[in-house]
């Protein structure tokens, strides 16, 4: 759960489109600094695929494609997963020389 229970109103501008979210105080400069990234690679794909009359549809799944894939690069590289199972496997048999 958040740190702060205080959520405020903000208003973000996505290529276009103003939207109103409610978010935790908090977590203010992180929505901010995504509306920033998503309107970043939006207008580079329409500099990109626009010239070449793709659809804004097209251009905007590009750049969902392109910040997910992103996300998913980032979430692999901060896996801990691997660091559990090793640690996991080290306590099991420190423990069992132990038990000797």
């Amino acid at each position: 759960m958040p740190e702060s229970n205080n959520k405020l109103r903000i208003r973000l501008h996505l290529h276009g489109t103003d939207m109103s979210v409610m978010v935790f105080q908090n977590e203010e400069e992180d929505y901010r600094k995504a509306a920033k990234i998503i309107n970043d690679t939006v207008n580079t794909y329409y500099k990109v695929l626009g010239d070449r009359g793709k659809s804004d549809e097209e251009i905007l799944y590009a750049a969902l494609l392109d910040i997910t894939v992103r996300l998913c690069k980032e979430s692999r590289r901060n896996d801990t997963a691997p660091y559990s199972d090793i640690l996991s496997r080290l306590t099991s048999e420190i423990e069992d020389a132990l038990k000797k």
